[in-house]
């Protein structure tokens, strides 16, 4: 999905690496895309557990219907919290709340906790990509390994932004023209520093990762569970 993904972005850097694509070109980082996900699939199959197999497919769908959500969004949802937050789970969550229930049908733990895993992932699968949209704006491109600012220069606007844009209006406009016109990133940016909008962003972050590791009370107490709630602290720090 990465290498899908940077294809789509036409991403230089991934971890301050160059991306496949610009060293072996488009048709190559697809195709090896293509591959990885062929043998994740053939992994899966060798579990012979029908369910696991149709959560994990679900992840391929979920993730594929957000990319096109984030391509083909009209200009009025891209100013809607619920699209964002949506999008948000259908690209980045969605493999982590599947994953979470996979693996507990896999122990062959009750069907609440499979619920709770469930629900644990999604939460803390928002709050890791709303903390990753703020370091969009707080980060250097070394610390990010790719372009501060990237989000805004591919058209995207995230939860600091959209915060941002209730107070400030006229950063609406520009988020339904994609950022297209020179200087709309770096008014965009100044008035986002200005704003609420990383306060917010940071208290909704916080906010679902206290439900990730809420959603953890059904567990007994174990290393593997003390393992999932320090995930959630280190998704905020």
């Amino acid at each position: 999905s990465l290498l899908h993904d940077d294809v789509i972005d036409v991403a230089d850097t991934r971890r301050g690496a160059k991306t496949a694509h610009r060293i072996y070109g488009n048709k190559v980082a697809v195709l090896a895309g293509d591959f990885l996900l062929a043998r994740a699939s053939l992994l899966l199959a060798r579990l012979k557990d029908v369910q696991v197999v149709e959560l994990l497919a679900t992840v391929i769908e979920e993730m594929v219907q957000g990319e096109m959500m984030q391509v083909r969004a009209l200009p009025q949802q891209l100013l809607e919290f619920e699209h964002y937050v949506d999008k948000t789970y259908r690209k980045t969550a969605a493999l982590m709340s599947l994953s979470c229930e996979a693996a507990v049908l896999l122990g062959g733990k009750p069907p609440d906790h499979a619920e709770a895993l469930r629900a644990y992932g999604r939460h803390l699968g928002i709050a890791y990509q709303v903390v990753d949209d703020m370091l969009d704006f707080t980060g250097s491109a070394e610390s990010l390994g790719k372009p501060a600012l990237s989000d805004m220069q591919q058209g995207l606007a995230t939860a600091p932004t959209l915060f941002a844009a209730d107070q400030f209006p006229q950063i609406r406009e520009m988020i339904t023209r994609r950022f297209a016109e020179e200087g709309d990133v770096a008014t965009v940016s100044e008035l986002v520093a200005q704003s609420d909008g990383m306060r917010l962003s940071a208290e909704l972050a916080t906010s679902h990762a206290q439900k990730a590791a809420d959603a953890l009370g059904v567990l007994p107490p174990s290393e593997a569970r003390d393992a999932l709630l320090h995930l959630c602290f280190m998704v905020l720090n």
